[in-house]
């Protein structure tokens, strides 16, 4: 095993989420799956894994057991920028004293992950 090279997430509309992504990492999206119904953000080659939509028929249904972490320097102006670009906050806020703070977030359909801002 070298790296983790990459996450996949199931979804209705690859590019869609590959512009979402793109524009909350700061990262492009790549023509590394250069496909319909493929999008990907990254590519294997960068430092930092990179994140692929994959189109399947089937609805999202409940909660998904992995997330997304993303770290920010503010807690506020990250949730203001994702509902800005489409997603949502879950209406969950955990306050961690002395070590930081995580908000519940959604992207376009759905996916959860979280926001994390260190003290």
């Amino acid at each position: 095993m070298r790296r983790l090279s990459g996450v996949t997430i199931d979804c209705a509309e690859p590019a869609v989420l590959a512009g979402f992504w793109s524009a909350l990492l700061d990262r492009p999206v790549s023509a590394e799956h250069a496909r319909p119904d493929w999008a990907t953000v990254g590519s294997r080659f960068d430092p930092a894994p990179r994140l692929t939509f994959q189109r399947v028929p089937e609805p999202k249904r409940g909660k998904v057991r992995l997330h997304l972490d993303v770290e920010v320097d503010d807690i506020d102006e990250a949730r203001a920028r994702i509902e800005e670009l489409g997603g949502r906050w879950t209406g969950e806020r955990h306050d961690y004293p002395g070590e930081g703070v995580v908000l519940g977030m959604t992207d376009p359909e759905g996916h959860e992950f979280c926001v994390v801002q260190y003290f």
